[in-house]
């Protein structure tokens, strides 16, 4: 339960951070589609630990294996399934937590709901799970390729720090070349002296990270109860550690009138329906309206973090939880291509859906 997404394109994740191996089962992915191995290893290796001095240092090379679902290059239409094996696995630091309650992680509640809990890095509940989704995602980029759809996503705020300029006056081009992700190089290298300097501290912080679609025509999403902006929030606020969402003006929105809020269209030069502005995020009525979709997503500081704190153990008696292991200080950086990757398979699965919708229907 809980562990699939999607209606036909659809994924099933397995597997726990210190188990065997972590991987996914992708289904509804046509046949025909020309498949890029490396493409995957890319996105995963923008997900990996071990990037630099600000991400957890566990020593994963997340190097992926295609089972199935592939011939000659190309989707079969059957389901494809991928694997990444665990490979610095240092369960012995968890001992000390395996019948305490750490600060604001899944502990409590998993135990709670199951009985038992795999307390080796949080098991099932560890962010490792991503790496998954991330390798799903590919695919899903794969397709949106085909269709001119591009996915992006970049870090626009680190705590108090924050990039005030929208994505149109950023070279998102340039979010790859430094280590927190964001496109604005001044502003990434304050990010980074910042979490280094929380890392030091033994502490952690959270941040923002805005998401653009772009080239997705008009017509993509369901009415009422599976709306566009509905399921790409879902996906979003099903990633570890993400509290919050929002989509075109967002809450900002508020702060205008409905003759200022308005997105007024027009016929372009070549006959396209447009708006004039964009405070709806190309989404209309759950509906995509052909506008570029942009949202912002809310990453809360990383829950463990090398300092002691007070919780309780299973018996309810009092402890001190000590801080070990490897993790991050800031978890944006590498959950950019997880962002990303949630709303690849949103796309995607639209895209499949929509399909069916009218009789001649091509996107």
């Amino acid at each position: 339960m809980g562990n699939t997404y999607g209606k036909i394109f659809k994924i099933s994740t397995f597997g726990e951070s210190h188990g065997v191996a972590i991987g996914v089962i992708v289904e509804g992915c046509p046949a025909g589609l020309g498949f890029d191995l490396a493409f995957v290893q890319h996105e995963l290796d923008r997900r990996k630990p071990g990037q630099s001095r600000i991400t957890t240092q566990r020593k994963e090379a997340d190097t992926v294996e295609l089972l199935s679902g592939v011939f000659e290059g190309q989707t079969t239409g059957m389901p494809i399934a991928l694997m990444i094996w665990n490979e610095d696995q240092r369960s012995k630091d968890y001992s000390h937590i395996a019948t305490q309650y750490r600060p604001s992680h899944a502990d409590y509640t998993y135990q709670a709901k199951y009985g038992l809990r795999d307390y080796r890095g949080g098991g099932r509940s560890s962010a490792r799970e991503t790496a998954a989704r991330v390798a799903a995602g590919a695919v899903a980029k794969l397709l949106l390729r085909q269709l001119g759809v591009q996915v992006q996503a970049y870090v626009s705020q680190v705590g108090g720090l924050k990039l005030e300029k929208t994505y149109q006056q950023l070279n998102l081009s340039l979010t790859d070349l430094n280590a927190v992700r964001c496109p604005d190089p001044d502003m990434a290298a304050q990010m980074f002296d910042y979490i280094d300097n929380i890392r030091k501290q033994g502490d952690s912080v959270g941040g923002v990270i805005n998401c653009v679609l772009t080239g997705v025509p008009a017509g993509w999403g369901e009415p009422v109860f599976d709306r566009l902006h509905a399921e790409l929030g879902k996906a979003m606020l099903g990633i570890n550690a993400v509290k919050g969402f929002e989509y075109g003006s967002g809450f900002e929105g508020i702060n205008l009138l409905g003759s200022q809020h308005n997105d007024a269209f027009y016929t372009d030069q070549q006959g396209h329906t447009r708006t004039r502005t964009n405070h709806s995020g190309g989404i209309q009525g759950g509906i995509s309206n052909g506008e570029d979709i942009y949202f912002r997503v809310a990453f809360k500081p990383v829950a463990t973090i090398m300092q002691d704190q007070e919780s309780v153990n299973e018996a309810g008696e009092t402890v001190t939880v000590s801080g070990k292991g490897r993790h991050d200080p800031c978890v944006l950086p590498r959950a950019v291509p997880i962002v990303e990757a949630m709303a690849a398979l949103v796309l995607a699965d639209f895209y499949l859906r929509n399909l069916s919708a009218k009789i001649g229907a091509k996107v």
